[in-house]
């Protein structure tokens, strides 16, 4: 068994650690962490002491060139130094674990995208819902017919104070890539972006918090084409009510209702109930669990952890076989252009065919 060295980049202070890219490490057999780099003095020494790590470093860049990983995990959340610490890890060819969203545009996606393959380095994304075991299960009911013929997606954010552009970008790029796992590539995307009830101008474009970019919007529309006939709708504002409770998919067929929300043990409930109105039809919401629809879960909740571990061994696979990941920068880049068309549409008041030829932030050009 090849034991594969890891190193971990974290930021303190400026996105951290991600959400637990750095500890999934210590559930991976055949991975160990040799190496961890932040530039905040107490968060590194934090860091080693949590992972065990036997050297620290300030820069990243002479961590890979003097440790040579095989394996690091990109961890902060903050997404303002994803396409630089992507790129570094191209150089020494190391093969990447990156938390999400990937990048702040289509620029920086292609840049990072085409150093992968020009480096001939495996890569996944932090989409733990990707990797749920619940939605292996959904896959398979949905192949069996038990769904119908697939109708509509409808997805919402958290709708909390990030309602609108940030919980678009932040928590939008979860719902976008459940959306393609279950529907393949939108074709087209057409949208609207309000601030205060009216449409957003030059004017309302702001930075966002956490290196995120340009933002604007406290109210979002969106509806995009899949295969026919299959439409998306992606929608988030600031809610004066129940905040949070929304954000996850409904998939909507013409036999029943799949409900979901996100996560390495997402919540997902099956109605088969093709008026989609269970109270009046008085069918039944049924449980997906990891076992099955209707049977007992058996899995252990560990929050994101059990995807993160699931991702990281996605990873070593990819590396093993000379494949492509479940979940992928590729994913990361399809989710993160659905974002940016919603952008994109405003700005031009008309649908707008992905891949989007602009590659540029829609925002910049408002």
């Amino acid at each position: 068994m090849t034991m594969y060295r890891v190193a971990v980049i974290g930021r303190t202070g400026r996105g951290n650690y991600g959400h637990g890219l750095d500890v999934v490490w210590k559930d991976i057999p055949d991975a160990r962490v040799v190496a961890v780099a932040d530039e905040d003095p107490r968060g590194r020494a934090a860091a080693a002491k949590r992972l065990n790590s036997p050297r620290a470093y300030a820069d990243y860049r002479e961590m890979l060139e003097k440790e040579r990983p095989q394996i690091v995990s990109v961890a902060p959340r903050w997404i303002d130094c994803h396409r630089d610490m992507v790129l570094a890890c191209t150089e020494f060819g190391c093969n990447i674990f990156l938390e999400k969203p990937m990048c702040r545009t289509l620029v920086e996606a292609d840049e990072m995208i085409a150093a992968c393959e020009g480096a001939h380095v495996k890569h996944v994304i932090a989409h733990q819902t990707r990797y749920s075991p619940r939605l292996e299960r959904v896959s398979e009911l949905m192949g069996e017919g038990r769904l119908g013929d697939l109708l509509e997606l409808r997805g919402r954010g958290k709708e909390d104070r990030r309602g609108g552009g940030e919980d678009l970008m932040v928590l939008g790029t979860h719902i976008m890539d459940l959306m393609r796992l279950v529907a393949g590539d939108p074709q087209w995307c057409f949208a609207g972006v309000l601030e205060a009830g009216q449409p957003v101008t030059r004017a309302h474009v702001r930075q966002g918090a956490e290196g995120i970019g340009p933002l604007a919007g406290d109210e979002i529309h969106a509806t995009y084409r899949f295969q026919s006939p299959t439409l998306g709708f992606f929608s988030t504002h600031r809610a004066r009510h129940g905040a949070s409770e929304r954000f996850g998919l409904q998939i909507y067929g013409t036999r029943g209702i799949i409900t979901m929300t996100t996560g390495s043990l997402p919540a997902v409930f099956f109605v088969e109930d093709p008026s989609w109105s269970p109270g009046r039809a008085k069918a039944r919401w049924v449980e997906i669990t990891s076992a099955g629809l209707g049977k007992p879960e058996l899995l252990e909740d560990t929050g994101l952890h059990l995807g993160n571990v699931r991702i990281a061994k996605d990873l070593i696979r990819a590396i093993e076989t000379d494949s492509q990941a479940k979940g992928s920068l590729y994913d990361g880049r399809a989710a993160l252009e659905m974002i940016l068309a919603v952008y994109e549409s405003h700005r031009l008041q008309s649908p707008v065919e992905l891949p989007l030829k602009n590659r540029q932030h829609p925002l910049m050009f408002l």
